[in-house]
């Protein structure tokens, strides 16, 4: 008898003012969630990595950020054009940097670029040595402010850096 008026109970529901209002509340959670699931992706970066990015590496065979670290280097080699040794040591920091950025895209995970350094070996960079080596360049324009420097010295740092960015496909 009970499982009778159970089974009625279901059947009818849909003729209850009750069933409207289930109804209404879960349309309106429903609602809710998808404009939150739109509002989330309009804002974040993640549906423009996902399709917008990869959809122009495809149409134009290059990486996404390629055209900005160009600039980023070309600026880095007027400076060094300048031949002051104030612009040179800027131009050594900045290349630095912008390895440094690269190696984080590229996930090689690590709080200092020593660490970074060391998750790469010579199979992903070949110059990996030279690379160890004008870090510790750099080092010593940043800790010591009367380290001397001279152009040919600055544009075999830049060279080493320029081919390590080429190696990892990013110029």
């Amino acid at each position: 008898m009970i499982l009778e008026e159970i089974n009625q109970l279901i059947l009818n529901i849909t003729s209850s003012p009750l069933f409207l209002v289930i109804k209404f509340i879960f349309l309106s959670v429903s609602l809710f969630f998808i404009v939150m699931i739109v509002f989330i992706l309009i804002t974040t970066t993640w549906l423009k990595r996902l399709v917008i990015w990869d959809l122009k590496e495809f149409m134009t065979f290059r990486h996404y950020g390629l055209p900005r670290i160009e600039k980023k280097w070309a600026k880095i080699k007027e400076r060094l054009e300048v031949g002051t040794e104030s612009e040179v040591k800027l131009a050594i920091i900045e290349a630095e940097d912008l390895f440094d950025d690269i190696l984080k895209r590229e996930a090689f995970l690590g709080q200092t670029f020593d660490e970074r350094l060391s998750k790469l070996n010579t199979n992903i960079l070949s110059n990996l040595e030279e690379v160890r080596e004008v870090h510790k360049i750099r080092s010593n324009i940043i800790h010591d402010p009367s380290y001397r420097l001279d152009i040919k010295e600055a544009e075999r740092v830049l060279d080493v850096y320029e081919d390590a960015l080429v190696e990892l496909e990013a110029l």
